[in-house]
């Protein structure tokens, strides 16, 4: 694997830039709208929110992703979500895309949108458009940019994620960057939040999209925060083709070097969304290993991280080892209570809880401080197979109810 981090983010890639502006949507003295764009047309891969409730912009989205030649601009706004705005919201984003289509001399069809914050409320179109001109001139390929592009899609998290790495397809440096949102309202089931990817590979929109889906499945589908999925869940890959690698195609060792690479960007960004939580003070993982079915083990994993119980414990460094049996044994996920081992695992210890159907003799006071770690993993072993799956949540604390109970105010 020729796979090597480097500094920045969403407009590292050849040909993409990015900016962050305030633009005054809903909150004041900081910075409120983001724009990626791409010098030249790129092929575009999504998956969008399985809520039947969808915001204006995703229903936009899905449209210009399935049907649009190409695209070569996201917009995007926090503070307002655009969500439950009926025929007012889709007009909305109609508008949007006529301007910044104006403005960045692009098709309309070539422009997607993105939208985070508090639903029904209504956008207010003159900021967006004041905002479009701003981002226009700001936008760069630097990387302040792409990191105030980051930050100027935040809501409730409390850290901008962002990365970038390169990988080499037959003597060609081919980038990816990333960025992507995401605090409360995370129980994705086709992705997550707002997440954005670019790319300066050549690779085909077919390809691309086959990739995307397989790996959500296994990255973003695998997070949660409180149980709630959002309106605006977005997940977006853009490529265009400006390294000058050969078109990266199914079955080839490319293929298998890019997969590999998205894949790294995926779940380093999910687990960033997990850990940063509302209120969240550690990051929970959970593997579950030696499954009957791959599908077996993602309910189980998922069951663990997803239990408000679990969550809780985990806050309060209790080795309350039954609240994750419990979940284990609700989630649907085919195992045998009797013939199972659970164990806790910190940066350099391991300690097995629990073993064919009772508590092992462990250290309480030991295994407090695994529970007191700022990653807290838990290893499920059923004992019926080859297969495994691994989930991020985080744990249940006071100030998760304190920042959703005035989040309109």
């Amino acid at each position: 694997m020729s796979m090597k981090m480097i500094e920045g983010g969403i407009n590292a890639p050849k040909g993409f830039e990015a900016c962050g502006i305030e633009a005054g949507i809903k909150y004041e003295n900081r910075k409120d709208m983001a724009v990626i764009f791409s010098k030249e047309p790129c092929v575009a891969a999504g998956t969008f929110t399985s809520n039947k409730v969808k915001a204006a912009p995703v229903k936009w989205d899905m449209d210009k992703v399935n049907n649009s030649p190409f695209v070569q601009a996201v917009i995007v706004n926090t503070g307002i979500a655009n969500a439950g705005t009926g025929k007012e919201g889709m007009d909305q984003c109609r508008e949007t895309a006529e301007y910044a289509s104006k403005v960045f001399n692009i098709p309309e069809d070539a422009v997607l949108i993105g939208s985070t914050g508090v639903i029904g409320a209504k956008l207010p179109i003159d900021r967006i458009k004041n905002g479009i001109d701003k981002l226009f001139e700001a936008k760069s390929d630097d990387a302040k940019s792409g990191t105030d592009a980051s930050k100027a899609i935040m809501t409730t998290d409390t850290v901008n994620k962002e990365l970038a790495v390169t990988i080499d397809i037959k003597g060609t440096t081919v980038t990816l960057g990333a960025m992507s949102k995401g605090s409360g309202m995370i129980h994705p089931n086709m992705c997550t939040m707002l997440g954005y990817v670019t790319t300066d590979a050549k690779i085909g929109k077919e390809t691309l999209t086959k990739l995307l889906k397989e790996d959500v499945v296994d990255t973003y589908n695998m997070i949660s925060v409180d149980g709630d999925t959002s309106t605006n869940d977005t997940l977006l890959v853009l490529a265009n083709g400006m390294a000058g690698n050969e078109e990266i195609k199914g079955g080839t060792p490319e293929y298998e070097e890019f997969k590999e690479a998205l894949h790294f960007i995926n779940e380093t960004q999910a687990k960033r969304l997990a850990g940063d939580g509302e209120g969240a003070n550690a990051l929970i993982e959970c593997k579950v290993i030696n499954a009957g079915t791959k599908e077996d083990a993602r309910k189980l994993a998922k069951a663990v991280i997803c239990s408000s119980l679990t969550k809780a414990a985990v806050f309060g460094h209790d080795a309350n080892w039954g609240r994750i049996l419990c979940a284990l044994g609700y989630s649907g996920g085919d195992f045998d209570p009797e013939n199972m081992e659970l164990y806790y695992q910190g940066s350099s210890s391991s300690m097995l809880i629990y073993k064919d159907g009772t508590g092992t003799d462990y250290s309480e006071e030991e295994a407090t401080k695994l529970l007191s770690e700022k990653e807290v993993r838990f290893l499920v072993d059923i004992k019926k197979g080859n297969e495994s799956a691994t989930a991020w949540g985080c744990d249940l604390t006071y100030d998760y109810v304190k920042i959703n109970a005035d989040y309109r105010s």
